[in-house]
């Protein structure tokens, strides 16, 4: 059952990820907002979890699931790649940057309460 679980949560994931691509019209755009919504929303269900509030079958749809499909490390690996070899040295650190500090300091404050 709990692979029933995660495929319906990543199935919601995968839609809702290809539909702020296409609300955000730009590739970097729907990538980023995707990764730091996506790594906020994972911390938050992270912190609800191990508090036992969140009970497994949500985690297993929400958060394997659904941030699995949502968030596109893969993407974002593809698109700094395209920077760097079309030689976009500013463009490129500017998001690598603010990728990591945008997703990683909400989900360290989160997960810190």
């Amino acid at each position: 059952m709990s692979f029933f679980y995660v495929a319906l949560g990543g199935f919601c994931g995968s839609f809702v990820r290809y539909q702020l691509s296409i609300v955000a019209n730009k590739r970097l755009i729907g990538t980023w907002l995707a990764n730091v919504t996506g790594s906020i929303l994972l911390a938050s269900l992270v912190f609800i979890y191990t508090k036992e509030i969140l009970p497994h079958t949500w985690w297993l749809i929400l958060g394997v699931g659904f941030c699995g499909a949502y968030t596109t490390f893969s993407t974002f690996g593809n698109e700094t790649m395209q920077l760097l070899l079309q030689q976009r040295w500013n463009k490129a650190i500017g998001y690598i940057s603010l990728s990591f500090i945008v997703s990683i300091l909400p989900a360290t404050l989160i997960l810190s309460l």
